[in-house]
């Protein structure tokens, strides 16, 4: 697809049960020429929490890792935005979810470790 046709077509996203990772998965369209990612994770109150950029991803499938930092704050909300640096740009996709606290057990192997 040539970079006008390029978009996101799925945003998902997994707490880890420890409650401080988040695995996120984003599916592009078959592009042409490699497009720029920006990728923000923010609470309930908009505040930004983690962000990404991915610069020319080799495949149209991603799939990586996102540390949530500070207290759980339901709901988060996953925002990612395809472009390109020379234009054009696409409407950002969002992907809305809750974290669950990690139970007691998981918090002490992560306070442990």
């Amino acid at each position: 697809m040539t970079p006008e046709e390029t978009r996101i077509t799925s945003l998902t996203a997994q707490p880890y049960p420890d409650g401080y990772r988040l695995r996120v998965n984003i599916e592009m369209t078959p592009f042409q020429k490699r497009p720029q990612l920006e990728v923000e994770l923010k609470d309930a109150d908009g505040d930004e929490v983690a962000s990404s950029s991915i610069v020319e991803p080799i495949s149209w499938k991603i799939e990586f890792t996102m540390h949530i930092r500070g207290e759980l704050n339901n709901p988060y909300t996953l925002e990612a935005k395809l472009f390109y640096p020379d234009g054009p740009a696409t409407e950002p996709q969002t992907f809305q979810f809750d974290v669950k606290p990690p139970s007691p057990s998981e918090k002490s192997e992560t306070d442990s470790a």
